[in-house]
């Protein structure tokens, strides 16, 4: 979401929203059916300090294999998805760029609309103007030699149509038949031969136009199903985290069930200080637990030891701009 808003991480908070059905606060302006579907969507703290099972969606009756099934099938899902429509929208948007780039990059791939005017080309049934970029350090070189690139080019007819820092953009008037022996005689000499029509030119302009409407019209659809499924993956992630709290209590403190999940807000500033508390608190449900003072901010099974403590502990940072 933030590579696709482009790093504009104002909008990518308004949009990194959970759906929940806690009440909101409703202004006279808006109607009762638009405030009812603004207060599904609360802030990532919100959804976590009023959390409840999500009974519909996973059954607490099934066996706590089947639920972590479901929400693993479920995120496959939207990874298979989120990969093909990133995918999608990249592909529009590099040919755009690329469009755009040719369009105000350099003399060799640059739009000359506005450059060219219909009176600087020579149009007839024999002859035929051509647009070659010449480079500074070569201007001389051009107009000493252009007219010997073959017997059939208009003496005197090359004119300098633009110019920048890097060169120049010049005219020339030939014969038709003449053409592909001038090209390959400006080739030898360095000097580039634009291919040019003011026919040519439109086509490219429509594409360019089209393309940014497509791209607009992608970006709409992929961020709308970004909002949609971020708020998806990030509850089944909580409901994992009640899932493994649930799990672990059970294999580490037995039957019957007789435990109190409790969630904790802290901050980075405060947390080691909340874990030394923790641990001198709870030291008597295992005596031979570790009492390390540092501060474990990833907990990914697999990938990372988690830290062996006396009480079962997992870390949720809401802050997802900050792991970005």
């Amino acid at each position: 979401m933030r590579e696709v808003m482009e790093q504009s991480d104002d909008k990518v908070l308004e949009n990194a929203l959970a759906n929940g059905d806690h009440s909101m606060n409703q202004t006279a302006a808006v109607s009762p059916l638009k405030a009812y579907l603004n207060s599904l969507r609360v802030d990532l703290m919100s959804y976590m300090t009023k959390f409840q099972w999500d009974k519909a969606k996973y059954p607490t009756a099934l066996p706590l294999s089947s639920l972590a099934d479901i929400i693993t099938k479920e995120v496959s899902q939207m990874e298979t998805e989120l990969k093909s429509r990133a995918a999608a929208y990249s592909s529009v948007k590099t040919s755009l760029q690329s469009m755009e780039y040719k369009l105000h990059g350099s003399l060799q791939t640059c739009s000359l609309k506005d450059i060219v005017r219909k009176e600087d080309l020579v149009t007839s049934e024999h002859l035929t103007t051509l647009l070659v970029v010449v480079t500074r350090g070569s201007y001389l070189q051009w107009e000493r030699t252009y007219e010997s690139f073959s017997q059939f080019v208009v003496p005197r007819s090359s004119r300098k149509l633009y110019e920048d820092g890097e060169g120049g953009v010049f005219s020339v008037t030939l014969f038709k038949r003449a053409v592909c022996e001038f090209k390959a005689k400006a080739q030898e000499s360095k000097f580039t031969v634009r291919e040019y029509s003011f026919d040519l030119e439109a086509k490219q302009e429509q594409e360019r136009q089209q393309r940014s409407i497509q791209k607009k019209e992608q970006y709409g659809i992929f961020v709308r199903w970004l909002k949609v499924n971020f708020s998806q993956v990030f509850i089944a992630w909580i409901h994992l985290k009640a899932l493994r709290v649930f799990a672990e209590s059970v294999l580490r403190y037995g039957l019957p069930v007789n435990y109190q999940a409790l969630l904790l807000h802290t901050d980075k500033k405060r947390s080691k200080k909340l874990r030394e508390d923790l641990a001198s608190l709870f030291k008597h449900l295992d005596p031979t637990a570790s009492n390390s003072k540092t501060d474990v901010s990833f907990d990914i099974p697999g990938l990372c030891q988690p830290e062996y403590l006396s009480y079962i502990c997992f870390y949720i940072n809401t802050n997802l701009l900050e792991l970005s």
